[in-house]
């Protein structure tokens, strides 16, 4: 079977080089201090930094893609999202709102929620719909840069349930935490950050 992503080599002037492979429905878990380069990894991968070496997507490198392509198929998902428009339905596909409203009911969002404007969200509630935008896009690889942060347990609980299914359907994540039992619970193989580089977690 093709690995769903693998890079070689990557690195930047501040990060790697990393050598890391997930395979189709599968996630890695990196955990470790701010400031040691746990959202730089994921940006390199989403190609949003500068950086050096090769990444592959189903063994097709991404030196192949255009960028916006590239960023289709691999979803960099901010602890911050950014928000364009601010109306929140902007955001979607007209045919991407029904999903993305069943979607927003899981994650204990309010109905009718897709009506409203960004700027009268909490930092939870945009949380969960930058996440939402993510998994309307039906990516094979998510790269989630501390996706639960700004929620309680019951909405960590319910992101990592859809998390699972999405794996149990061969999507790959990689997972940036500060939690490391949540690194546990959802990895497959575990990672600390320091000083820009990976090593295996006890």
């Amino acid at each position: 079977m093709v690995t769903a992503l693998r890079t070689q080599g990557l690195k930047s002037a501040l990060a790697g080089p990393f050598d890391v492979s997930v395979e189709h429905g599968c996630c890695i878990g990196i955990t470790g201090p701010s400031g040691a380069g746990k959202s730089l990894f994921l940006r390199m991968i989403a190609d949003l930094d500068p950086n050096e070496g090769e990444v592959w997507l189903d063994g097709k490198p991404r030196s192949g893609f255009a960028a916006p392509a590239w960023r289709r198929q691999v979803v960099y998902v901010p602890a911050e999202s950014g928000w364009w428009a601010d109306a929140i339905a902007a955001h979607f596909r007209k045919d991407q709102l029904g999903q993305a409203q069943a979607l927003a009911e899981r994650l204990g969002l309010p109905a009718g929620i897709l009506g409203e404007q960004v700027s009268r969200l909490s930092t939870g509630e945009r949380q969960r719909l930058s996440l939402i935008r993510a998994l309307t896009a039906a990516s094979p690889v998510l790269l989630l840069d501390e996706p639960t942060s700004a929620l309680d347990q019951a909405g960590v609980e319910r992101i990592e349930a859809i998390l699972r299914e999405r794996m149990a359907a061969g999507v790959a994540v990689v997972l940036v935490t500060h939690d490391p039992v949540q690194a546990m619970r959802l990895a497959d193989q575990r990672f600390t950050m320091a000083a820009g580089r990976l090593e295996a977690a006890a």
